[in-house]
């Protein structure tokens, strides 16, 4: 990191700046990966895997855990109910409340970009060793701990 004797801010050594950086050059990767072969924006692709790990939720709950403003969160799962790759049914428990569930065919899709996505984590990773690898979960945990909790 370039030593900054003023405290004034350097962008690039700037740790939001370089996260975020990061995980835009990352998406734009993964994107390559899916988003024209299978029509899947991130967006669509996050909320998938949300559902898939989590079914039956709302669209607000979805929204919190791909941490996305509501606005990309509602559009997104529009655009997969129009693909009709999500489904959303009223709760059977509250009638007020909608969860949201994959269809067969959002199912059928997530299966053929989990493992492009898996493996393009493994190459990722292939630079770190066991230990960087876990030091950097480790301190990913920390930082996502810290930010929920403040």
């Amino acid at each position: 990191m370039p030593e900054n004797k003023n405290n004034d801010l350097i962008l690039e050594s700037f740790l939001p700046y370089r996260l975020s950086y990061l995980s835009n050059l990352i998406s734009r990767e993964l994107a390559g990966l899916y988003s024209e072969k299978f029509d899947i924006s991130p967006h669509e692709w996050r909320i998938l895997a949300n559902l898939t790990r989590y079914p039956n939720i709302s669209a607000a709950e979805v929204g919190e855990k791909v941490a996305m403003d509501k606005v990309a969160v509602s559009r997104a799962i529009k655009n997969l109910c129009d693909m009709g790759l999500v489904h959303k049914i009223f709760s059977p428990e509250d009638r007020r409340r909608s969860v949201l569930n994959l269809t067969e065919e959002g199912q059928d899709i997530y299966h053929k970009i989990e493992p492009l996505v898996v493996a393009y984590e493994a190459s990722l990773l292939t630079i770190l060793d066991e230990t960087e690898t876990a030091q950097l979960d480790h301190l990913l945990n920390k930082l996502t701990t810290h930010v929920v909790g403040s």
